[in-house]
């Protein structure tokens, strides 16, 4: 059997990914009636539906699934060829995308360790709130925040990452805590983004909170910790993005670890096939040796 044009496999994958003909189309610069051609000219060739409507969205059938893991892998090594040859033989390019407050609070501050352990390696990093396609080949490794319901993707937790309150030092002497309820007569600086939220957390300890109203409100954790940081409030946030702070003083846990709620919200997510390439395999083990045992 012929191997279909490019274009219409490429019109298919991203069709499959984004769930709409016409988000593919704007993807890819083209008409939605050209992409649906390639969609029907795909499914002519293969002899196969590869997709089913549901709602307003297209949905890919069984067969669908099974060839966009397929397409997916080959795309990817087709990048991955064209990469290593327009690239000097003695440089090995690791592309890695992440959210971003754990690139700027947590990753950002450790790259010289990373270089300094793999010298030969060009790590080029890039943030964005949006989960990235691998389709393409050109990442290789995604670091997430939230909920791990990712398909058809290896998936490694970061672990030891606990929720609880932050202030710095200067505020906590300004401000005597003893108990959470004393939280409530405070400045507490809320962050959107954290898995566990003050509501979740003071219902956790026994404090009601029905009239409690908050002085800063922020759509990124590193504003929180920066703003907390600062000594203007107190941040219910993660332990992990704040470590570097932590590590130097600038912020301290308000209470003990038993006030601390563990939770599992970044992930090293990456296709099975990328586990073989040794940069990734190497950024991996760096990263186990950067966490607490």
């Amino acid at each position: 059997m012929r191997i279909p044009p490019m274009k219409a496999i490429i019109a298919f994958e991203s069709v499959a990914r984004t769930k709409s003909v016409s988000r593919a189309a704007e993807e890819l610069g083209l008409t939605a009636s050209a992409v649906s051609h390639q969609i029907a000219n795909l499914e002519d060739a293969i002899g196969q539906a590869l997709f089913f409507r549901q709602g307003r969205g297209l949905v890919p059938t069984p067969v669908g699934e099974q060839y966009l893991r397929d397409v997916t892998g080959a795309l990817a090594e087709l990048s991955r060829a064209t990469e290593r040859a327009s690239s000097p033989s003695d440089i090995e390019i690791l592309r890695v995308h992440s959210s971003p407050s754990f690139g700027l609070m947590w990753l950002l501050p450790r790259l010289q360790s990373f270089q300094a352990d793999n010298g030969d390696i060009q790590l080029n990093l890039s943030c964005s709130y949006e989960d990235v396609s691998f389709t393409g080949g050109y990442y290789d490794i995604d670091i997430r925040h939230g909920y791990a319901h990712w398909r058809d993707l290896q998936v490694r937790t970061l672990r030891k990452e606990t929720i609880t309150p932050l202030a710095s030092p200067d505020y906590l002497a300004r401000n005597p805590i003893q108990s959470p309820a004393d939280l409530l007569s405070q400045r507490l600086i809320y962050s959107e983004t954290p898995l566990v939220q003050w509501q979740q957390w003071f219902a956790r300890f026994g404090v009601p909170t029905a009239h409690k109203t908050f002085d800063f409100t922020f759509d990124r954790s590193y504003m929180s910790l920066e703003t907390a940081a600062l000594g203007l409030g107190v941040a219910l946030e993660s332990t992990l993005l704040a470590s570097v702070l932590i590590r130097k003083g600038a912020l301290v846990p308000v209470f003990d670890d038993s006030h601390a709620v563990e939770v599992g919200s970044h992930h090293l997510v990456y296709p099975a096939q990328n586990a073989d390439l040794p940069r990734v395999a190497r950024f991996l083990a760096w990263m186990e040796r950067q966490l607490p045992a």
